[in-house]
Order: structure tokens, then sequence, then C-alpha cells
């Protein structure tokens, strides 16, 4: 099972990194409403619809994400009409979300469906939009989510005792949090000193934001992978899908990425061209 996870993972780091390099961001789109479609249908099963059903919401959100991307051509987060897409699922994340989880209750699947749209695609339009800045901006915002994760493992399997979301996810702690928010600093540290977009930014006070931002992208991504947890166990499945050997489905591997990327594209837009 672990060779079967570390060949998958192997696999599928080498294909996104070469997307996301040598692909122009418009091509790369279209690797991005790949993963959308099947998130959509993946999203469809937790949700309870019908096949044909889930052909039908995976179709809907494809047809948004392509609206947007190749028909609006509305991918530069510096325009304020991109920024407004991204504002609605960061209030989803920020405001319902934890709402949702502490109450842990099943909702209507017609709103299941409105939910699955502001879950599946900004996230890969902010992944689209990201790229259009620059692709070492997306990976430093994938890299932080993925330190977080990785932290968070981690320091819970070391120090953990007191239990984060027990009956949403049984193996998360609170120390894995503190471990995840430190390990996101550092992180944002290093990127802020190495990398030539952020050199030019950080300085001064601004190292304070700097590090708030690594910490709220941290507790978001969190909150992201808790919430995919907490719709698995509503649905009582183990896993989103069966796409990836060793990993489940798509959204067992996007979960903590949905909440994080539209959040980090929108507070780009107060960087790059908000008010």
């Amino acid at each position: 099972m672990l060779k079967e996870r570390v060949a998958t993972a192997v696999v599928l780091l080498g294909v996104f990194l070469c997307a996301v390099f040598f692909l122009p961001t418009r091509q790369f789109a279209a690797l991005v409403g790949c993963v959308v479609g099947v998130g959509a249908y993946e999203w469809g099963m937790l949700a309870g619809f019908r096949r044909g059903v889930r052909y039908v919401f995976c179709a809907v959100c494809l047809a948004l994400f392509a609206a947007v991307v190749w028909v609006l051509q509305a991918i530069d987060p510096s325009r304020p009409e991109v920024a407004s897409i991204y504002a609605v699922p960061a209030l989803f994340w920020v405001l319902a979300v934890p709402v949702w989880l502490a109450r842990m209750k099943a909702v209507p699947r017609g709103l299941m469906a409105l939910v699955g749209v502001v879950v599946v695609v900004p996230a890969g339009l902010s992944i689209v939009s990201l790229h259009s800045v620059s692709p070492t901006v997306l990976l430093m915002v994938l890299g932080l989510i993925w330190i977080a994760d990785i932290a968070a493992y981690f320091s819970g399997r070391a120090f953990g005792k007191h239990k984060l979301a027990p009956q949403i996810s049984p193996g998360k702690t609170w120390e894995g949090v503190a471990g995840a928010i430190v390990g996101t600093m550092i992180y944002a540290i290093i990127c802020a000193m190495v990398a030539p977009e952020l050199r030019a930014i950080v300085r001064g006070g601004l190292w304070v934001q700097c590090l708030a931002v690594a910490a709220l992208l941290c507790t978001i991504s969190i909150i992201g992978d808790l919430f995919e947890s907490m719709v698995k166990r509503l649905a009582k499945v183990k896993d989103s899908g069966t796409l990836l050997p060793g990993h489940g489905g798509v959204l067992d591997r996007i979960d903590s990425i949905t909440a994080t990327v539209p959040i980090s594209a929108l507070l780009l837009y107060f960087v790059t061209g908000g008010p």
C-alpha cells in the first residue's frame, strides 16, 4: 500500500510540475479543468446524487470554469471582477464552514450542489489565476499547504494529546495545528528571503503581515481538510473516489487546496491591484 501511494504521488508530482513550468496558462487551465470535472463528479457522489445528476453537475461546473477562463478571460487576479469571484468562497470558508463543522449536520441536496460549485470551481480558477501571475507564485502557495500538512502530521504524531475534532477526524490534534503554523511561518520566512517575488515586498513591518498571512492560510488549509472529512463522514464513505491508487479520489488530495487557493488569490489582488 505504501509503495503504491508513493508511486502515485511521484507520478502526480512529476506531471504537475511539468505542466506548471512548461504549459502556457491557457493550456495549463485545460489540465486544471480536468481536475475540476473529476472533483465535481466526486462531489456529486458524496452529495448522494444519482449517476445522471452527477454528470449534469460535472458539466455545469466545467461550463462555469470554461466561461470564466476562455470566454470572459477573467483570470488576472489584479482585476476587481476577478477578486469578486474569490470573495464568495473566501466568505464561505472563513464564516460558513467553521459553523458547519461545529454543527456537523447534513443539508439538502440542492444546497449541497451549490456548496459543491463554491468548493470546486473557484479552486480551479484561482490555481489558474496564480499560474498567470507566475508558476513560482503558484508553487509557493501550494508549498505552504503541503508544508502545513506535513508539519501537522509529524508534530501531531510526536506531541499530539489534545484532539482537534474527534467526531470529524480523530487523528488531528491541537499540537498538530501548532506544528503546522510554526512550519508554515518558517516556510514563509524562507520564501520571503529567497523568492524574488517576495524579497522586494516583504521588508520592515511587513514581516508581521507576511507571517500573519502564512498563519491564516495554514488555518484555512486545516479547515478545508476538516470540511472534506466531515462531508465524507456524513456520506459514510472513507474516500471521495478511487481514481488515485493509494490516495483515494481527487478531492482527497485537494481538500486543503480548495479552501486555501481562492483566499490566496484574493489576498494577491490587494497586493497587485487592489485598493
